[in-house]
């Protein structure tokens, strides 16, 4: 019956009607009784606090109550203008209050001489400190209905207009906790509950929206944390544990292949945390269960080699391997440094896109499906019905946050039993992000250059330095170098005053003359064919300063490109400014990142300039980046809604995550099924997780 009344039509609860029920869909997504229910208040203010007149700070963005008396009030102004005023004062000071509206009303109950209580946000105006329409009761009145913790709730201009402000959520989240209390599904089965002294789900609820005390805000936010991210993980190993056989191929080999590339083809020698993660590998290619393994690696850490030496114990094992990128570029990337790096390795490799010619696409597929294909390289089309292994082993994919479950599934599916999965990421991700994102797999971690690479030096430059830059980048192109050059936009924005892209061109080849400077540009709005004209000019150092929009963050290597300049550097995230940067230091030369901005930076783009002067190590940039932005922007998957928590903060609250995949991992192997009595809640739970959180269990 809880389930059946919370997914009542908003509509038809008391207070909302059609008009605000098209709001409330329109600017909050709330459609039904338990949408509203999980719209939460952002904030809370202590009713019981009361400030003095002179302690009133102006502008202080956040409501204060005041006791004073009213002294003086009158209409003033014409029109628009035309408002109400009246002074309030204490023994500390005078304040003014103002209306604009519903003059004529509040002419009338507001009474001089008389004692209020007022509650409002202070601003400055003429210099004097007002609060512009208050709250106010008489001190009687304010004492018999005193809420001691007031619930504030984000609201929109549109929502406002039709009474739907803070204080009228509030008043429809009060009519529904009256209504549907005693109606709320538990989702915790008890035995947690007690575990972890959380209280129970409805207590949790009615506590968020009104709390009478500091406790009950701190005892329902507790338990509703770790709600959230306690589900994501129950769905995610859920779905790994549907989705693999505990059996996996055994390789045991080490063979001539992996001898003949690591003795014979390696440019560098790999480092300590490349081996480490090369044995982690081989411990579970021995384990016999099948491996799922998260490899997180900087830029140039050489994710790919390492990749392409797993990819070899398995070819000398007698199985087949594919490795998935999430662009076409990318792949061909992966295609051109794995056919280069074998050398004349007899080991077929093979490159499949949805370009792929179709007299070219049905020889792979047939070589494919033979067993003759030792690599397969390619995007999303691997995923294609018709691609068929004979023996797929192992799986490789790039950028695991681009991908879904389902896409890996249906690589799964292409082998007798589960082949092994390494998923690659050169997003750093903090260890937080990582536990709830991924959930049950194994981490790895690169954190090495390879020898000989030298640390990028990274520079912040005001505008009015162009000089000083202009003269390093022709000493560095004098040497023999190349430079990118990054602009945030394309065109000319009406409301952005942003250095662009094709302004920048202009200017470039002023400074920069041919015939004795070569400068050429590259965005997303051309054709593949012109990008890749261009890009491959640029790799045989045709081109001496390269400018781009952000279409180079990922994918391009030019070992001789060793400066980054990036324009308008407060304009982009830190971790695009981490993968720009990326960009260079492929080679042995001294790379250099120009970060030029200009002169007035936000408090936030001081520290994402900072932060990335003062480090090179992705970590800490990830680390910086998710107190700055969130979980969802780091991972890239704000836009797909994939991370939606309303109350976990991932960079604060490590020990709920552990905790919640802890817990659910043990219930999962004690009752894969959940069809034990006492986890009975543990469904209600899950499905109303997978209808409120837009899919997010598709990450892992």
């Amino acid at each position: 019956m809880g389930a059946t009344i919370l997914n009542n039509d908003i509509t038809y609860l008391n207070g909302v009607g059609e008009k605000k029920a098209r709001i409330l869909q329109e600017e909050f997504n709330i459609k039904t009784f338990d949408d509203l229910l999980n719209y939460y208040p952002y904030r809370y203010v202590d009713k019981s606090k009361f400030y003095r007149i002179s302690e009133v700070p102006a502008n202080i963005n956040t409501y204060i109550q005041i006791k004073g008396v009213i002294t003086d009030k009158q209409i003033i102004g014409e029109n628009r203008a035309r408002r109400l005023v009246a002074k309030l004062q204490d023994n500390t000071g005078v304040i003014h209050l103002t209306w604009f509206n519903n003059i004529k009303y509040f002419n009338e109950i507001v009474q001089i001489n008389t004692s209020y209580v007022v509650f409002g946000k202070p601003t400055l105006f003429n210099t004097t400190i007002n609060i512009t329409h208050p709250e106010i009761s008489t001190e009687e009145k304010s004492t018999s209905s005193q809420v001691p913790f007031l619930p504030m709730y984000n609201s929109s201009d549109k929502a406002k207009r039709t009474g739907l402000d803070s204080r009228g959520i509030s008043k429809l989240c009060y009519n529904l906790l009256s209504l549907c209390k005693q109606q709320i599904p538990e989702t915790i089965p008890l035995y947690i509950q007690q575990k972890l002294q959380l209280i129970d789900r409805a207590s949790a609820l009615q506590y968020i929206h009104f709390p009478r005390s500091a406790k009950d805000i701190e005892q329902a936010t507790r338990r509703l944390k770790f709600e959230e991210v306690f589900f994501m993980q129950l769905i995610m190993q859920r779905l790994q544990q549907m989705s693999q056989r505990s059996n996996g191929y055994m390789m045991p080999k080490v063979g001539e292949n992996f001898n003949t590339f690591y003795h014979h083809h390696l440019a560098f020698a790999l480092t300590n945390a490349q081996k480490k993660v090369i044995k982690e590998i081989r411990s579970d290619f021995l384990s016999g269960k099948q491996m799922n393994r998260l490899l997180q690696g900087d830029v140039g850490s050489g994710k790919t080699i390492t990749a392409l030496l797993v990819m070899l114990l398995a070819i000398d094992n007698g199985y087949q391997c594919c490795l998935m990128a999430p662009t076409e570029i990318l792949a061909q990337q992966h295609y051109f440094n794995i056919r280069k790096m074998l050398g004349d390795m007899d080991i077929n490799v093979q490159l499949l896109t949805g370009s792929t010619k179709l007299s070219e696409r049905k020889i792979i597929l047939s070589d494919t499906q033979k067993g003759k294909t030792n690599i397969l390289i390619g995007t999303h089309a691997l995923c294609e019905d018709n691609v068929l292994f004979k023996h797929l082993g192992l799986v490789v994919i790039d950028e695991q946050h681009r991908f879904g479950v389902e896409q890996r599934a249906k690589l799964w599916r292409k082998s007798l039993i589960p082949p092994h999965v390494l998923v690659m990421t050169a997003t750093p991700i903090p260890r937080t992000l990582a536990m709830t994102l991924y959930g049950d797999l194994d981490v790895s971690v690169i954190d090495e250059l390879p020898k000989g690479r030298k640390p990028i030096q990274t520079m912040h430059f005001y505008r009015s330095q162009s000089n000083t830059i202009n003269q390093f980048l022709r000493k560095e192109i004098a040497a023999g170098r190349q430079v990118y050059v990054v602009f945030p936009l394309i065109q000319e924005s009406e409301k952005l005053t942003l250095s662009n892209l094709m302004d920048g061109y202009e200017r470039f080849k002023q400074s920069y003359p041919e015939p004795q400077y070569h400068v050429s540009c590259l965005h997303g709005k051309m054709s593949g064919e012109e990008k890749d004209a261009e890009m491959q000019k640029f790799k045989e150092g045709k081109i001496d300063i390269l400018l781009a929009t952000t279409v180079i963050e990922v994918g391009i290597d030019v070992s001789n490109a060793t400066i980054m300049v990036i324009e308008n550097a407060e304009r982009f995230g830190l971790s695009q400014l981490h993968q720009l940067r990326g960009r260079v230091g492929r080679g042995n030369e001294q790379s250099y990142c120009l970060l030029l901005t200009d002169a007035a930076l936000s408090q936030d783009a001081k520290i994402r300039i900072k932060a990335m002067v003062d480090t090179n190590d992705g970590f800490e940039i990830a680390n910086v980046d998710l107190k700055l932005r969130g979980p969802g922007e780091i991972a890239g998957t704000r836009q797909s809604g994939m991370i939606n928590f309303k109350l976990l903060n991932i960079a604060a609250d490590e020990r709920i995550i552990s905790t919640a995949r802890d817990i659910s991992r043990s219930i999962l192997q004690d009752d894969p099924t959940l069809s034990r009595p006492e986890n009975a809640p543990l469904k209600i739970g899950v499905a109303l997780a997978q209808k409120n959180s837009n899919n997010y269990f598709q990450i892992g």
